[in-house]
């Protein structure tokens, strides 16, 4: 329909540096205009840093995938965009970055490292001609996010790159969704007026889901 043809490259990007190299070699010589960074591995459920089973494991995925792939593709994808003086690169972090995340500090702080990442790229490549830009959303009806209905705070992935597209080339930093940016704000609003309250009501949502997945986890090894 749209005469284009479609390239698929198997790749999991918590298996070390040496998928890159593959990648690379089959991205070489074409002309790439859209780069999106939307990789990103999270905890099975939200746990005290120092509670997490298998926590070296997860850590170390949690980097690998979130921090070291979002670098490694800029590298391997950005200097034809530079060459040609166009191309566009969306790094999606998240709003984990924006507000308290116990409980889920070291996705939280790999989040961090994209948008500082992303916000400065921006700045270094303007000139360039590229536009650079960084999402941060809030929950999308993902597996991910292991929500299932989507709902207008949660919502499906189409509505929400629906939305998001739109705000390309306009804000450099951003959610991409209005309801997302609301939820921020509000949040962000009540924590310069009373952080600890913020911080005690984040703590203890995150421990309710955390019940309420091993609850479930307990169920189906039952």
């Amino acid at each position: 329909k749209y005469n284009v043809n479609t390239k698929v490259v198997e790749a999991d990007f918590i298996d070390g540096n040496e998928v890159f190299k593959q990648i690379e070699k089959e991205l070489f010589g074409l002309d790439i205009g859209v780069l999106v960074n939307n990789v990103g591995v999270s905890y099975p459920h939200p746990e005290y840093f120092l509670d997490l089973d298998n926590k070296e494991k997860i850590y170390s995925d949690i980097i690998q995938c979130n921090i070291v792939t979002t670098l490694a593709m800029c590298q391997i994808v950005m200097p034809g965009m530079a060459e040609r003086r166009k191309g566009v690169v969306i790094n999606v972090s998240s709003t984990a970055a924006n507000i308290p995340s116990p409980l889920l500090s070291v996705y939280g702080a790999s989040k961090v490292f994209v948008s500082k990442f992303t916000d400065d790229l921006a700045t270094e490549y303007k000139r360039h001609g590229l536009i650079i830009q960084c999402l941060v959303p809030g929950y999308v009806a993902t597996k991910l996010s292991k929500i299932r209905e989507p709902t207008w705070m949660a919502p499906s992935p189409t509505n929400y790159v629906s939305s998001a597209l739109k705000t390309v080339g306009i804000h450099k930093h951003t959610t991409g969704y209005y309801p997302h940016t609301l939820l921020l704000n509000s949040i962000n609003l009540m924590k310069s007026i009373s952080p600890n309250i913020v911080e005690w009501m984040v703590v203890r949502t995150m421990e309710n889901i955390k019940a309420r997945a091993i609850r479930k986890m307990q169920q189906t090894i039952g």
